[in-house]
């Protein structure tokens, strides 16, 4: 039977996991343009107070104590003793689930998170429900939440994403190394110096660009201005994403910057940033790093999130893409260390452009079309 509606599910406005999901979105109707695409916010449609609670807490659990985030990711123990919550929180959804499932009877269902991909395999369990399920990862390592037999495929960003999966009981042929799924212009060339031009920026000198994620988190504040400060001849681009404070402070502080300063909020146009940018100081979330390994951009990575963000670094450094600042003093060195070596550079976009995969959002909705088996 030919697709005609697929129905796509994500968690948190503004996060990897949307970005992943509007890429999908986009590629299906570049396919196949009459398709019939529902993308909707799981967590609002089924919990929209709940979300806002945990959005919250999971925001000052990161900001002001991330060793307990570290303990709680991917715990086999907390897994355990969380089965039975997670199993009730499903039951209490399944009605919700149930009428979006009536109305809108998808041909397929893809899940750019743990939590809705577990709800539908959980409601195929239990209620029957023959539509296949994509699960599609935006980390580059799964935790034990990803794991349900009635999943039908996995996207996953590497080979060594899908090896893990095996050596968890998935069977290979389910899982499809595509990539994490992000626009497909992250493949096509950009004009660095018309890029350039339009930031009033130097084409001739080296260009760092700065992110916090969607959410500009991260020692920004303090970094930009010890990089304006430094003996370091760069210029800097600094994406504030939805931080509106962050965004005021480097627009009160600008003039007084020694150095050429430009500062972003949330943009469309990230692509032709990292085609401007000789490196990019950033946490290594799932997006962000796709985005970059696609743009062959070498990764200086400062304080990632514990859990997802930590194993994403550890497989950046393996495969010779990125290097870590333990401190935001490292940040300064480790930006002057690798503008004094362009052939370290070099080395490291090579690697980049190796690992990147601008067309995982493509070949995902190939997957979902039946077109990929």
């Amino acid at each position: 039977m030919a697709v005609q509606r697929v129905l796509l599910m994500y968690i948190s406005v503004n996060s990897g996991h949307h970005c992943a999901s509007l890429s999908v979105e986009r590629a299906l109707k570049v396919l196949q343009p009459t398709i019939d695409v529902l993308n909707i916010n799981s967590f609002n449609y089924t919990n929209p107070i709940l979300e806002r609670v945990i959005n919250r807490t999971y925001l000052e659990v990161i900001r002001r104590t991330p060793d307990v985030w570290e303990y709680l990711y991917d715990n086999p123990g907390v897994v355990r003793r969380t089965q039975a919550l997670k199993r009730l929180i499903h039951r209490f959804n399944s009605a919700k689930l149930r009428d979006l499932l009536e109305s809108f009877r998808p041909d397929v269902i893809g899940c750019a998170q743990a939590f809705p991909c577990g709800m539908v395999a959980d409601f195929k369990a239990s209620h029957g429900l023959r539509v296949p399920l994509v699960g599609m990862l935006t980390d580059y390592a799964p935790h034990s939440y990803w794991l349900y037999d009635e999943v039908d495929w996995y996207v996953v960003p590497s080979d060594e994403t899908k090896e893990r999966l095996v050596r968890n009981g998935i069977d290979e042929e389910r899982v499809k190394a595509f990539g994490i799924p992000i626009n497909p212009v992250f493949g096509q060339h950009v004009d660095r110096r018309e890029v350039c031009s339009a930031l009033r920026l130097d084409p001739a000198k080296p260009v760092v660009l700065i992110m916090g994620g969607g959410g500009g988190l991260g020692p920004i504040r303090e970094l930009v201005w010890r990089l304006d400060r430094a003996a370091v001849d760069a210029q800097l681009v600094v994406v504030t994403g939805v931080n509106g404070r962050l965004q005021r402070w480097l627009e009160v502080k600008g003039p007084r910057f020694r150095k050429p300063m430009r500062a972003l909020g949330y943009v469309n146009y990230i692509d032709q940033l990292m085609a401007c940018a000789t490196l990019i100081v950033t946490k290594p979330g799932g997006l962000t790093t796709a985005e970059a390994l696609a743009k062959g951009l070498p990764m200086v990575i400062v304080h990632p999130i514990p859990g997802q963000e930590a194993n994403n670094t550890q497989f950046l450094l393996k495969n010779q893409v990125a290097v870590r600042a333990q401190h935001v003093d490292d940040v300064v060195a480790l930006i002057g260390s690798l503008l004094e070596r362009p052939m370290k550079l070099q080395q490291m976009r090579r690697a980049a452009m190796a690992l990147g995969k601008p067309d995982a959002a493509l070949r995902t909705a190939r997957l979902m079309l039946g077109e990929v088996a």
